[in-house]
């Protein structure tokens, strides 16, 4: 294949320029805000799932709390009752005087080891809240640190973007100064090649691969003409001749 030499030195613009594509893409893929927030985020999830479990357990307590306040009442209610029978004088029966002031006995035990189980609920439930209290505060504090994080890298990479947009539509002037015959070889070597289909030939070394030429392949670049398209015999890439070849 046969270009302009000025044609095969804009290749090296344009090899620049892919070179600046992927290191804003991969820049873009290594910020550091992206482990960041996969570390924060698995944080948040974990902290989320303790939240739930001690909420769900506080609104068990609430509920047995509830329930076991009820029980004492109804005791409560069931011994003022028998009380008040006592004290009417309404029982006269020596037996049933005697079953009555049992009941009444019975009743106060009850009631006090119910009032044992409140209290033993009360002390669950506050644990339980003191535990919501704390992991909520959690919760908020890596919240604010993942909307932070979050922040941080939308904006470096909307900067990242615009660079790349920039870089792109420069690239699409350069290329389309140069032949597409020219174009579809060097982007057809830079598929194979690692991201490098074009390589400047510095005092005699390949840019592309970093070695040099030996001497059947300097003379073989002396004699080719300058509108040859000249391809590395060791890696394949297009060797682009300047004043500073060495040639």
């Amino acid at each position: 294949m046969n270009a302009e030499p000025a044609d095969q030195i804009r290749l090296l613009d344009v090899q620049a320029l892919d070179v600046r594509l992927s290191q804003l893409a991969h820049k873009r893929k290594s910020l550091p805000e992206h482990a960041e927030l996969d570390s924060l985020n698995k944080d948040l999830t974990q902290l989320r799932d303790l939240l739930i479990a001690a909420q769900t357990e506080e609104s068990d307590t609430a509920r047995e709390q509830t329930k076991a306040e009820q029980d004492v009442d109804q005791v409560r209610q069931r011994a003022v009752r028998d009380q008040q029978r006592l004290d009417s004088g309404a029982v006269t029966s020596p037996k049933d005087l005697e079953n009555l002031q049992r009941e009444i006995a019975s009743l106060a035990k009850r009631q006090g080891d119910l009032e044992d189980v409140v209290l033993e609920v009360m002390e669950r439930r506050e644990s339980a809240q003191e535990r919501v209290a704390e992991l909520t505060e959690r919760v908020s504090s890596v919240q604010a640190k993942t909307d932070d994080a979050t922040a941080r890298r939308d904006a470096a990479t909307a900067e990242l973007d615009a660079e790349t947009t920039a870089v792109t539509k420069e690239r699409e002037v350069v290329v389309g100064s140069v032949p597409a015959d020219l174009i579809a070889l060097y982007e057809k070597i830079r598929a194979k090649q690692a991201g490098v289909g074009a390589a400047k030939l510095y005092q005699r070394r390949c840019m592309g691969c970093q070695i040099e030429l030996d001497i059947a392949e300097v003379n073989e670049v002396k004699a080719a003409p300058r509108n040859q398209v000249v391809r590395h015999e060791n890696c394949g890439r297009i060797l682009v001749r300047t004043a500073d070849s060495g040639i």
